[in-house]
């Protein structure tokens, strides 16, 4: 049986966590722009958008919580609503963008929808790195930190520690 320290992993630092984030995110996000293209021919965009933003966000949040911010656990309810929020943000910015480019240019074609909704999408996903990261997953790091890092008395030493006891100190 997994002990909790053996289940629990180390923090990564934030461009490991960024590169994490891109492979996640940005995947699941280039096949969401694909889906909500195909949604849309059936629905209208901005449904479409929305359903595609909750489905791609459920997922997008899984991963960040097992693999993207050192937690290596599912996602808890909590973690989901505060992801969510920043998804909802995100979904306000790509239907800006879009319906300010259908405003623009009267019958965009696919290739110029799909330029447009991945570069907003792309914007919003680094600011809601930085909420992910410094928001709904800190608790994480700093629970994955406190399992590598347990306080002890070697911590509270007069000498100079070395080794995890200094890492520890520096987190």
């Amino acid at each position: 049986m997994e002990t909790a320290q053996s289940k629990q992993q180390a923090a990564p630092g934030a461009f490991t966590a960024f590169a994490r984030f891109v492979l996640c995110g940005g995947g699941v996000g280039l096949a969401s722009s694909f889906a909500v293209a195909a949604l849309a021919s059936w629905i209208p965009w901005v449904l479409a958008n929305a359903l595609i933003t909750v489905v791609s966000t459920l997922l997008a949040t899984e991963l960040h919580a097992r693999f993207t911010f050192g937690g290596g656990g599912r996602a808890t309810w909590h973690q989901h609503a505060q992801s969510a929020g920043s998804a909802a943000a995100a979904y306000v910015v790509t239907c800006i963008a879009m319906l300010a480019l259908h405003q623009l240019v009267a019958a965009p074609g696919a290739v110029l929808e799909q330029v447009v909704y991945l570069s907003a999408s792309a914007l919003a996903g680094v600011a809601r790195f930085v909420v992910l990261r410094l928001v709904v997953f800190a608790r994480t790091r700093s629970q994955a930190v406190a399992t590598v890092c347990p306080v002890n008395a070697t911590v509270a030493r007069a000498s100079a520690p070395t080794g995890p006891a200094a890492l520890c100190r520096a987190a």
